[in-house]
């Protein structure tokens, strides 16, 4: 039976994966820390003298370094004591106090259902893309030729035609045997008690597939060609299949084109993506005709950690942009945030592509500025700040805006940004120029100019970031040109050595690379490895450079092979690689984590200025030179490939 996910991720919260695998194994006690719940023990899947299997109660997972086995309670029960994954839930639920869910034959069937309703979906496809290449269709193909779309455009994004019969797709569905149910289900037809004959949804409309993030069709958007139509737009309702809130448009394919492109890309409409992919902007998404919703952010953050909103260029536009940026400013995170490009006045992405081309919509990326930057446009733009009460209001709104960010240490450097800014506004203000009666002639026209200068990206005074002697430490300075030599090196060890990348995969999916060329060859090896093409070292690099990332290869390659750390290379033994690489990665996660803790130091020495909250301070630093010290080379490591350690 099907099990709800709710009901398996209460048996994790209420029990702990080490009460699941104590049994079964010895805890190390040397490595053991069980304050933490971070568990240490010789795995039980191989056999081997010193403990490499890891249990964390704080993420539910374990994972053995050694043979690579990983996996959550459930996992460990199946593949550890050969229960089947029903045994394995009923045991666990014994465990956590939790009643079994009674069986749901209808939810069973739901599913059976689902299946099928997709194999519905794909015949409307079908159908409406033969429409519009036949005789009937040819109004949508004048429609399309005059928006600029080629014919392999539209191919690629399978539009096509609904033609003006009431019946036409119904008839083409129900000889193919599909019932009168089924297209209900779909939400091809319009039924209900005060229709008497079900007919056609879309009539007279070019016809946008809608796919889910796996590629298959769930929904439609449909164009009318006709001017007296009340909706220009129209959407598949609601259904099994498609919750239009949850949605992207496009999802699929801009996740798969992020290995070329550094991040996702969100526009307005539909037809505005098809014309960007045509120019060349194949990492772009749009909702489905309302405003972004939660949901929607939280699938753009699964695809870049700063996807990029861009908005019309009108008064609606930027209207629709401040609605984001308050949706989004509870939810931020570090490493999940949102920028904002703002089009030329009067402009969408289409019109200006097809207008000025390619470049010009680069040059609107370029210019894309952070949320901080928003919301100040928002606050100072127009407005006039002549009296304290003005000053003192102003400072409360944006202070009240940096107190709805969640995360407490985003919140605080939010909330410092915001009064340096203050600061920085007013207090340019300063040194004014006053007329013989002593009237302050900039006073009054100070705050509107100030405010759109903030809009161009101006500023009137520098910001710090982090200390002057943390700014110089490695692990705060922006990724440059420079790939930093131990990303590199976990990078080409599992591409040179793809048994590694699957030994380790939830690990490598994890790992959070600061240099950008470095993240997408692991985003293109990811998928490679997802798509069956990184059975070997050949096939490995064949999909990386098939996926335009030849180049970024031979340069780390180049930094790694300079640096003599063979044993990421192709020619060391797996053994060697092995060894190494965990070793790398432990390194990594662990200066992941100072990165984190550096900045909680930092801001808590900022607001408490005490003894204590220094020597935190220089205790992570001092963590942190550790973690940087070159990796010591075990006794015997190297012999496998024929090398000695010295």
């Amino acid at each position: 039976m099907r099990f709800p996910n709710s009901f398996l991720d209460e048996i994790r919260d209420r029990v702990q994966i080490s009460s699941v695998i104590g049994p079964r194994v010895a805890w190390d006690r040397k490595k053991t820390n069980v304050s933490r719940g971070d568990w240490w023990a010789c795995c039980p899947f191989h056999g081997e003298k010193s403990p490499s299997f890891h249990c964390e109660d704080k993420k539910g997972r374990y994972h053995c370094f050694g043979c690579g086995a990983s996996g959550d309670h459930f996992r460990f029960l199946t593949e550890h004591d050969g229960l089947s994954f029903p045994e394995a839930v009923e045991r666990l639920a014994e465990m956590a106090g939790v009643p079994m869910p009674a069986r749901d034959p209808d939810a069973e069937k739901r599913d059976v259902e689902r299946a099928s309703l997709q194999d519905v979906m794909e015949l409307a496809t079908s159908f409406y893309q033969d429409q519009l290449q036949s005789a009937v269709g040819a109004r949508g193909r004048a429609y399309l030729r005059d928006r600029g779309l080629s014919s392999a455009t539209q191919q690629s994004f399978r539009l096509g035609y609904a033609p003006d019969s009431k019946n036409a797709l119904k008839e083409f569905l129900a000889l193919k045997g599909i019932s009168k149910a089924q297209m209900e289900a779909c939400g091809l037809v319009v039924h209900g008690d005060d229709v008497p004959v079900s007919f056609d949804r879309f009539r007279d409309r070019v016809m946008f597939p809608i796919p889910d993030s796996r590629g298959r069709i769930i929904a439609f958007g449909g164009r009318a060609l006709s001017s007296d139509v009340p909706a220009k737009y129209l959407n598949s309702p609601e259904t099994e299949l498609f919750h239009k809130g949850n949605v992207l448009f496009n999802f699929a394919r801009a996740r798969k084109a992020l290995q070329k492109d550094g991040t996702v890309i969100a526009v307005e409409g539909y037809m505005d993506v098809i014309a960007l992919a045509q120019a060349g902007f194949e990492n772009v998404v749009a909702p489905l005709g309302t405003a972004l919703t939660e949901n929607q952010l939280e699938l753009l953050w699964r695809m870049a950690g700063e996807p990029v909103l861009c908005f019309d260029g009108d008064q609606a536009g930027l209207k629709a942009a401040w609605r984001a940026a308050d949706m989004a400013l509870p939810l931020i995170q570090p490493g999940r945030t949102v920028r904002f490009a703002l089009l030329p006045e009067g402009k969408d992405p289409d019109d200006l592509v097809r207008a000025e081309g390619a470049d010009a919509f680069r040059a609107v990326l370029s210019e894309a500025r952070p949320l901080a930057d928003l919301l100040w446009m928002r606050e100072t733009s127009g407005g006039v700040f002549d009296t304290p009460e003005r000053r003192a209001e102003l400072e409360k709104t944006l202070r009240e805006l940096a107190g709805r960010i969640r995360d407490e240490s985003l919140r605080y450097h939010y909330s410092q940004e915001m009064r340096e800014r203050v600061h920085a506004f007013f207090g340019a203000q300063r040194s004014r120029s006053y007329d013989k009666s002593g009237f302050d002639k900039t006073r009054g026209r100070g705050g509107a100019e100030q405010g759109r200068e903030w809009a161009r990206g101006g500023r009137t005074t520098g910001r710090l970031a982090v200390s002057e002697s943390l700014s110089r430490s490695a692990l705060v300075k922006r990724a440059g040109a420079v790939m930093p030599l131990r990303e590199a090196a976990l990078v080409v060890a599992l591409i040179n050595h793809p048994l590694l990348a699957e030994e380790n995969f939830e690990e490598v999916e994890r790992l959070e690379f600061s240099h950008a060329e470095l993240r997408s060859l692991q985003s293109a090896l990811i998928d490679a490895h997802a798509h069956g093409l990184a059975n070997d070292r050949v096939t490995t690099v064949e999909a990386l450079t098939n996926a335009g990332l030849g180049d970024s290869w031979e340069r780390a390659v180049s930094l790694v092979r300079k640096a003599r750390l063979w044993p990421a290379l192709e020619d060391a033994a797996l053994e060697d690689a092995r060894e190494a690489f965990l070793q790398a990665l432990h390194l990594q996660r662990s200066a992941g984590a100072l990165h984190k803790e550096l900045k909680a130091a930092e801001a808590a020495l900022a607001t408490d200025p005490t003894e204590e909250n220094y020597r935190h301070l220089v205790e992570i630093q001092a963590q942190f030179r550790d973690v940087q010290a070159p990796e010591a080379l075990v006794d015997g490591f190297g012999v496998s490939s024929g090398r000695v350690a010295r």
